[in-house]
């Protein structure tokens, strides 16, 4: 499993969220930048990576300055993971957090 800690300021806006993933996960230059580009490129990471933890380190702060992305998060990993089991697979996504 692969593990990355992320400061919740960090992501306080959607140039700012899309900045980190895009860079720590390495996603393609075509990356849209948006959360269905998201689930494709997160998807494609964890299927080459394997299970990815991410832990969000004062997620009050995030959830305050950035809602939407924050909701989107937790509902576009929900939704990776399960694509992946529905499948038969194994979920790809682990996130971990305190509000």
């Amino acid at each position: 499993m692969k593990k990355f800690r992320v400061e919740g300021n960090v992501l306080k806006d959607w140039e700012k969220f899309h900045d980190f993933f895009a860079k720590t996960f390495e996603f393609p230059g075509y990356y849209g930048r948006n959360m269905d580009a998201w689930n494709d490129c997160m998807s494609d990471y964890c299927c080459s990576n394997g299970l990815v933890s991410l832990h969000i380190d004062n997620a009050n702060e995030l959830k305050a300055q950035n809602p939407d992305a924050f909701e989107a998060l937790i509902e576009c990993s929900a939704f990776i993971n399960w694509r992946s089991t529905d499948k038969g697979g194994e979920p790809l996504v682990v996130l971990s957090f305190y509000v």
